[in-house]
């Protein structure tokens, strides 16, 4: 099976170039920009000056160690914002699912499954001794099959786009789009500049499903290779996705491993300075970015 890490990112031999690894910085620690930096492996990295770092006396590993009255007043945001949102710009997107049909040929909606919110940890195997089974008891675990060895990963969802690409666009298979992609349409490419094919996620913001302001959602297919190549990868899970977010407005689209190292750091920075004051001030800056069309393929 091809790897699904961009070729880009590849040795000549084929194989994934591996960007050493940096020391493991624990979740509670990206509390400060140059800690995400250190974990990040990178030496440019855009500082988030205008983000309000928080004091906190206690780690957070997920949403759940977020403040009650932090994550009602987000869920509240989301609700007045999405559905605010969703009647007031009924009439573009309309006017943007007609050129969507019209200009090519497929749905104007395009669904898509996505990871979510992942809350759960990774427990010890229950089973005692040494594994082996009793005498005269078969024993029917296959190779490879224990769910207890699995990597958790989240909820499930299904995600709304307008369509901004052909419909034989992944016949190989799952894959990263790259600049000047051929499998963008004309209006596809300006959809996806101004940002316009985001806005059918406002109803899986509506549902709960994302929030507006949380990390970029990602696809099954790629979870396990790139936390196979990003130590702290999965950690980005224990907040809910969003559609905006730090790692959206400075990192842009991410197709190469050092945009993902990026992200995750950004994600975790986030994470670590979550609060309605700092969600609103994303919120505005992601104004800017959808007014310049910046970080679009």
């Amino acid at each position: 099976m091809p790897s699904l890490i961009p070729p880009a990112t590849k040795t000549p031999a084929g194989v994934p170039s591996v960007v050493p690894a940096p020391p493991l910085v624990p979740v509670a620690e990206f509390s400060t920009i140059r800690q995400a930096r250190e974990f990040a492996g990178i030496h440019s990295f855009p500082k988030v000056w205008w983000l309000s770092p928080l004091r906190l006396s206690e780690e957070r590993g997920n949403l759940q160690c977020v403040p009650a009255s932090t994550r009602i007043s987000k869920r509240l945001l989301d609700i007045v914002v999405a559905s605010t949102m969703l009647v007031l710009l009924a009439p573009v997107m309309l006017v943007v699912g007609l050129l969507v049909k019209l200009t090519s040929q497929g749905p104007m909606i395009y669904s898509q499954t996505r990871v979510g919110l992942n809350l759960r940890s990774k427990k010890g195997d229950r089973r005692q001794g040494d594994g082996s089974v009793p005498d005269g008891m078969e024993d029917r675990r296959q190779p490879g099959r224990d769910r207890r060895a699995s990597v958790s990963y989240g909820r499930h969802f299904t995600i709304y786009k307008f369509r901004t690409m052909r419909t034989d666009s992944e016949l190989q298979g799952a894959q990263f789009a790259v600049k000047g992609d051929s499998r963008i349409t004309p209006i596809g490419r300006f959809l996806r500049k101004t940002r316009l094919d985001e806005l059918p996620q406002l109803w899986n913001v509506l549902k709960g499903e994302m929030s507006l302001v949380g990390p970029r959602p990602e696809r099954p297919e790629f979870i396990k290779p790139l936390s196979d190549e990003i130590p702290g990868y999965l950690d980005r899970l224990g907040l809910k996705p969003g559609l905006t977010g730090v790692a959206q407005i400075l990192n842009g689209y991410d197709n190469e491993i050092d945009s993902f190292r990026r992200k995750v750091a950004f994600d975790m920075y986030y994470l670590q300075n979550c609060s309605f004051w700092n969600d609103f001030k994303i919120l505005l800056r992601t104004i800017g970015v959808v007014l310049t069309g910046s970080g679009a393929l």
